[in-house]
């Protein structure tokens, strides 16, 4: 086959919502009363203006057959790229042909997938399979996917929502097929060894690999790096150091002592393995930066070095995970929510960059106290939850579908919706009462309904402020923030438990009352950490990106005008 030249890629327009650079968070715009109302899941059409781009490098054939990439879908020998876009959908960028295409797993919307993990061809046709997995915790292998997506779902497991990482490496017994790593939130990573029974259990019993392995916010899979036909590993530590496991062959052992070779790898959100890039036999490395630009790390020897990066494109912000990613980002809302002073709700979405888009009218008139939730079913996306005369309704099935999911609200005072509490997979929503105590609503995963609730504890009423969306401590599991009257703010981790939910409070630092509104709007960076948002007397919003320790350094300011609002969520 003839070399494959570099050429410029770019997502389909289905990928981003936009209005043009630098107008994306100036003050509110004027309010229309006549905008449509619609959900907040309903995102407004696309622009063509910020279609990213992606050149990979050029490609020889001199070692083509050396390396068999995991992610080969239009059965060329070459890596493709699979991403979920803005909307939730699913595109692949194919080394065959340019541009972005649909690409379609059948039965569910790729909004009810957490991750896509390409393992390569397990079945012998000559395409490449895939895993599939749910927030609900199922794993399905899918065999004979083409460029389009589809294939056959062959086999399905359960309880996989135990890990806050899946990814598969590459082969790493040395049978010619893709083995899996999990890694649990308190760090213990497993190897489930591929079988070749794809049917019936295409990977046997776990083994354990070791303990310790939290210090990493991202393992890459990066397939055969040093040419030995044993897959190898990379984990970045959340400062920034990236370190190298080359792989071993054995199910027991899999890897040697990690060596360091790379540091300041913070800048980036995602990072994966790309197989082979540039047809020298080795696994190589695609890193997107915060604002979305993308670069390649070609490797370089058997120590897991790698070359100086070299540009590869920019604006991939629009995809918001990378297939192969291995569960980035952890899902939990990622939408603001403001209701102003004339009863009008706005919803603002993320730009995955730190930036936010222009506001969109959700109501003119909104009645009651409206929240947003984490998923409470398995499309992941952000539910838009309402509290009026004493009864919890759901606004995200459509505009002329709201659904009545709970009676009795009228005794509290606070709601929200930070995720998985339980440990399940589903999301599910706290409350306070009038004297100070915590509960516990644990989501029945249609957002339809709520099991009954598990008293959390008293006390509650010293915060004047309790907010949460997703995981701000990097283990995969939702926490809580909580403000007290002296402006100390407090981290409560959560533990997946239903009936202990959180861990004692750490203080995160004081000052914190220095903002008339503090918001969870979720993950606006696309590394996986939720973010918090606040609004100072002045109006000014600022953000303040999650370190991955459960602290907040430096803010940056967004935008001002924001103290049109009554309520921020």
């Amino acid at each position: 086959m003839p070399a494959r030249s570099t050429r410029a890629r770019r997502l389909a327009a289905c990928t981003a919502l936009v209005l043009s650079a630098g107008m994306l968070l100036a003050a509110p715009a004027s309010a229309d009363d006549t905008a449509p109302r619609h959900t907040v899941t309903e995102r407004p059409a696309a622009s063509a203006d910020l279609q990213p781009s992606l050149n990979l490098p050029q490609h020889t054939d001199r070692l083509r057959s050396a390396l068999k990439p995991r992610a080969d879908f239009d059965a060329d020998g070459y890596f493709d790229l699979v991403l979920r876009t803005f909307e939730g959908g699913l595109g692949i960028m194919p080394s065959s042909a340019e541009g972005v295409y649909d690409f379609e797993i059948p039965g569910k919307d790729a909004h009810a997938h957490k991750d896509i993990i390409p393992v390569g061809d397990q079945t012998g046709d000559g395409f490449s399979d895939l895993l599939t997995l749910s927030p609900y915790g199922s794993l399905t292998f899918r065999s004979g996917v083409s460029g389009a997506g589809t294939g056959n779902a062959e086999w399905t497991g359960k309880g996989w929502q135990i890990y806050n990482k899946v990814l598969s490496p590459g082969d790493l017994t040395g049978d010619g097929r893709s083995d899996l790593l999990a890694r649990t939130p308190e760090g213990e990573l497993y190897l489930y060894p591929a079988t070749g029974d794809t049917s019936t259990a295409p990977f046997g019993a776990r083994v354990l690999v070791g303990k310790g392995w939290g210090t990493y916010d991202q393992l890459i899979g990066a397939n055969d790096v040093t040419g030995d036909g044993i897959a190898d590993l990379y984990g970045r530590t959340v400062s920034g150091d990236l370190y190298f496991y080359a792989g071993t062959g054995s199910a027991r052992t899999p890897f040697t002592d990690r060596a360091r070779v790379g540091h300041g790898w913070h800048i980036y959100n995602q990072v994966i393995g790309a197989d082979d890039l540039d047809g020298d036999g080795r696994g190589d490395l695609i890193a997107r930066a915060v604002n979305g630009d993308v670069f390649v790390y070609s490797s370089t020897g058997d120590g897991g070095e790698l070359a100086v990066r070299v540009a590869a494109g920019s604006r991939l912000n629009t995809a918001t995970l990378l297939a192969g990613a291995g569960g980035v980002p952890a899902y939990g809302r990622s939408d603001l929510l403001g209701l102003d002073t004339h009863g009008r709700l706005w919803a603002y979405w993320p730009s995955n960059n730190g930036q936010l888009n222009q506001r969109a009218a959700i109501s003119s008139a909104w009645k009651g106290k409206p929240f947003l939730a984490s998923s409470l079913n398995e499309n992941t996306l952000v539910d838009l939850m309402n509290v009026s005369g004493g009864e919890l309704r759901n606004h995200s099935f459509g505009p002329d579908d709201v659904r009545r999911v709970s009676s009795g609200w009228g005794g509290y005072n606070l709601s929200l919706g930070p995720g998985d509490l339980t440990g399940d997979g589903k999301g599910d929503l706290l409350t306070r009462d009038a004297g100070g105590t915590l509960y516990l609503h644990p989501g029945n995963g249609t957002g339809t309904g709520l099991a009954a609730r598990i008293r959390v504890g008293g006390g509650w009423n010293a915060y004047n402020v309790i907010i949460g969306a997703g995981d701000f401590t990097g283990d995969g599991r939702a926490d809580v923030l909580a403000r007290d009257s002296a402006g100390v703010l407090k981290l409560y981790r959560g533990t997946g438990d239903a009936y202990r939910p959180f861990l004692s409070p750490t203080p995160v630092g004081g000052g914190w009352n220095t903002y008339t509104k503090l918001a969870a709007p979720g993950d606006l960076t696309g590394d996986g950490k939720a973010d918090l948002v606040g609004v100072d007397r002045n109006g000014s919003l600022y953000l303040y990106i999650s370190n991955g320790w459960g602290q907040f350094p430096r803010p940056v300011r967004l935008g001002g005008g924001w103290n049109t609002y009554s309520v921020l969520n």
